[in-house]
């Protein structure tokens, strides 16, 4: 079973917003998915309890405070968003379950600086070769300098780069309303489906 696992030891990277939208994605495929949260925050929790009933439905994973395990049966696909600060234990409880992880950054120093250890800590680990790691750029706004240097740092890094996907008001919108893109009419997010097509194939991958 596919487990993604989203995660990136900088607060505000998109975490959440990454792990409701594969989650809908999944879900709009057709999958039986689970959404799990760690992140004290509890914003996709909050998410999940926001979607309306005729959307597709994605459960809620039940988690143990403590640990993570492994998800019921009955699931084909979970995804699992995490907190700011992932890093002992409770990295490594993550690790045991993934067989993918995510990696949302920011096109700001401050996303790249604390990236790079935490994509060597994930090589490092016990588990590494278990599980496969890409990034994706978040709220990048490609004709900016800021972009120029997300697209130098994640040439060197040796991880793969899914997609990079804009600043629009668009995941704002759904978000509210506990939906994602995939829920929504082609033709009013097009841009955005569009660039979320190599981060599809690499999901379906994942099957």
């Amino acid at each position: 079973m596919p487990v993604v696992v989203v995660a990136n030891p900088k607060g505000g990277a998109g975490k959440s917003t990454l792990s409701t939208h594969i989650a809908g994605y999944f879900a709009t495929s057709g999958h039986a998915v689970l959404l799990g949260d760690i992140d004290r925050q509890q914003s996709s929790k909050l998410w999940l309890s926001l979607r309306p009933p005729a959307a597709k439905p994605i459960g809620a994973w039940p988690l143990d405070a403590e640990s993570v395990g492994k998800p019921p049966k009955g699931t084909t696909h979970a995804v699992l968003d995490t907190p700011a600060g992932l890093h002992g234990k409770s990295l490594k409880d993550a690790l045991k379950v993934a067989t993918h992880v995510v990696v949302p950054l920011q096109a700001s120093v401050f996303d790249i600086f604390a990236t790079k250890p935490f994509l060597d800590e994930l090589a490092a680990s016990a588990r590494a070769g278990q599980f496969k790691v890409a990034l994706v750029g978040m709220r990048v706004d490609e004709r900016t300098r800021a972009a120029d240097q997300l697209q130098q740092f994640v040439e060197g890094v040796g991880v793969p780069v899914l997609g990079y996907l804009r600043d629009t008001q668009n995941y704002v919108q759904a978000s509210a309303h506990g939906v994602t893109i995939f829920d929504l009419s082609p033709s009013k997010v097009e841009r955005d489906l569009q660039q979320w097509q190599p981060i599809c194939r690499w999901l379906d991958g994942a099957a």
